[in-house]
């Protein structure tokens, strides 16, 4: 079954980048319509010095990846949720209506992936439909 509407998780970084490249294709070929979500993570007890924690900078990656597509002939919708990454893009793709999320893969080692967790990890897991993650 081809995908009818495709939320691709973006953070500006190279893995973010070729899924997005992956989403449009996939997009186009299933005329599917397409979304992309840039969470802002909210971390309990934290003080917000990391620079992928900035609102001014997802709001940012979101108008980067709108250009992107718009470029190849897709007019996406934008999400910008706040709160705990994996949960939000799941949580925006099952409120949206989205059959599939399309995400990039770090490639965190097992330290990495014990203390940061593993964000496409998580949404594989929790999602209840097709989930890409492109590396």
């Amino acid at each position: 079954m081809l995908s009818k509407k495709i939320l691709l998780a973006y953070d500006g970084s190279e893995q973010a980048r070729r899924a997005l490249v992956f989403a449009a294709e996939l997009a186009t070929a299933a005329k599917a319509k397409i979304g992309v979500v840039s969470v802002v993570p909210v971390h309990a007890g934290r003080i917000g010095v990391d620079p992928w924690d900035d609102q001014k900078v997802h709001s940012e990656e979101l108008l980067e990846a709108r250009r992107q597509l718009i470029e190849v002939g897709i007019t996406p919708q934008l999400h910008e949720p706040y709160g705990e990454v994996a949960e939000e893009i799941v949580r925006t793709a099952t409120d949206g209506g989205y059959d599939h999320i399309v995400t990039g893969s770090r490639h965190l080692g097992l330290v990495e992936r014990t203390l940061q967790g593993s964000v496409s990890g998580a949404v594989a897991t929790r999602f209840p439909a097709t989930v890409t993650i492109v590396h």
